[in-house]
């Protein structure tokens, strides 16, 4: 079965580092004028999530941060999951070993700078809709004391989904750490294992899908528990899933529909921390400029629309400029409303260190 990965072309890569800098200052000023007109759509990707310790798929120019990434240490194919023969329960052992242990880090991230600041955006009506790449669930995390659930899912569209749910083949759906817990008391060895990483701090690599690069490991110890509610049914079931979209996975309709209509019902489209490289991200930019709205890209490093015409870009760190912009836009109610004011105050900047870098290859057992 042949399943495209999503990538950036490279002829684009090989243009990288031409695209036009400017100071944080022309910058501030540049967003801050697109934003003013208010009602405008974001779009955000794992460059958003990086300064929680977060690490993005690609680096500054642009590649895979581990060239093997998609083939070796991570990613298990959507079909590989759902797989109900043996080799597929081998798939899935490896799969929820490797998030058994890269959850909880996703689980602990906070906030940091740049969230805050779109949820201040989203909090004073300037960002009306934030479709998000990302499964991290942070966006949520910085409104969740203001916003109530419904309001969060009606503002927020997670378009590849979350890794706080899981849902077993039969669509049985639980939370994520509750799913944790059945893992847990189905391994008690590996259970003992990431008691003991959480307790040294010696936590592996974790990607932004929340998998982890391990070495020298038998997968095959570890079981993945049948479906307690598929059990009841008369049935034996261990085809669990996280509500994240797969490679190979297509986005549910539903999905993709409203994501149109959260384009459509802005009045512009900023794009933030993401390299677009998957298509479900980069037909919405395309969507936009097809119905003449203006485009705004903040992002480090080349993107996959790099040189599309209508597409203006901005090629910094989004926490250099976000929380200016804010304070351009709301002005004296960045310190007379608390609100705002606690948003611009918060978040944190911890970035995973420079020398964390997964390019070299690595064993995956």
């Amino acid at each position: 079965m042949r399943v495209s990965v999503p990538g950036i072309p490279q002829a684009i890569l090989s243009a990288a580092g031409t695209s036009q800098t400017v100071s944080p200052a022309t910058a501030i000023e540049r967003i801050a004028s697109f934003l003013s007109p208010g009602n405008a759509t974001v779009i955000t990707g794992a460059g958003v999530s990086v300064d929680s310790g977060i690490r993005a798929y690609r680096g500054k120019d642009g590649t895979y941060m581990n060239p093997n990434y998609k083939w070796v240490d991570s990613a298990i194919f959507y079909h590989e999951l759902i797989d109900e023969t043996e080799r597929g329960y081998a798939f899935r052992q490896r799969y929820w070993l490797r998030s058994y242990l890269g959850y909880p880090p996703v689980r602990d991230a906070l906030p940091n700078t740049t969230h805050y600041a779109l949820a201040a955006l989203q909090y004073t009506g300037v960002v009306t809709r934030l479709i998000t790449q990302n499964v991290d669930g942070l966006h949520h995390k910085a409104l969740r004391d203001l916003w109530s659930s419904a309001k969060l899912e009606e503002r927020i569209l997670e378009l590849h989904g979350t890794l706080h749910k899981v849902h077993c083949k039969h669509g049985h759906t639980i939370d994520r750490p509750t799913f944790q817990d059945w893992l847990s008391a189905a391994n008690p060895q590996w259970k003992e294992y990431a008691d003991d990483l959480e307790r040294t701090g010696r936590q592996p690599r974790t990607n932004p899908d929340g998998d982890v690069v391990l070495e020298g490991v038998q997968y095959s110890s570890f079981m993945v528990p049948d479906c307690p509610s598929c059990m009841l049914e008369g049935r034996r079931n261990s085809v669990h899933k996280p509500e994240v979209i797969f490679f190979g996975e297509s986005i549910r309709s539903e999905v993709r529909e409203r994501s149109f209509d959260d384009v459509e019902k802005g009045d512009r489209l900023f794009i933030v921390g993401t390299t677009l490289a998957t298509y479900s991200a980069f037909r919405l930019l395309k969507h936009a400029l097809r119905l003449k709205k203006p485009v705004l890209m903040l992002n480090v490093g080349p993107t996959r629309a790099d040189g599309t015409p209508g597409l203006d870009k901005i090629d910094l760190p989004t926490s250099a400029v976000l929380r200016e912009v804010v304070r351009a836009l709301v002005g004296i109610q960045a310190v007379e409303d608390q609100t705002i004011k606690r948003m611009l105050s918060s978040g944190i900047m911890k970035p995973p260190a420079e020398d964390d870098d997964d390019r070299l290859p690595r064993a995956a057992g």
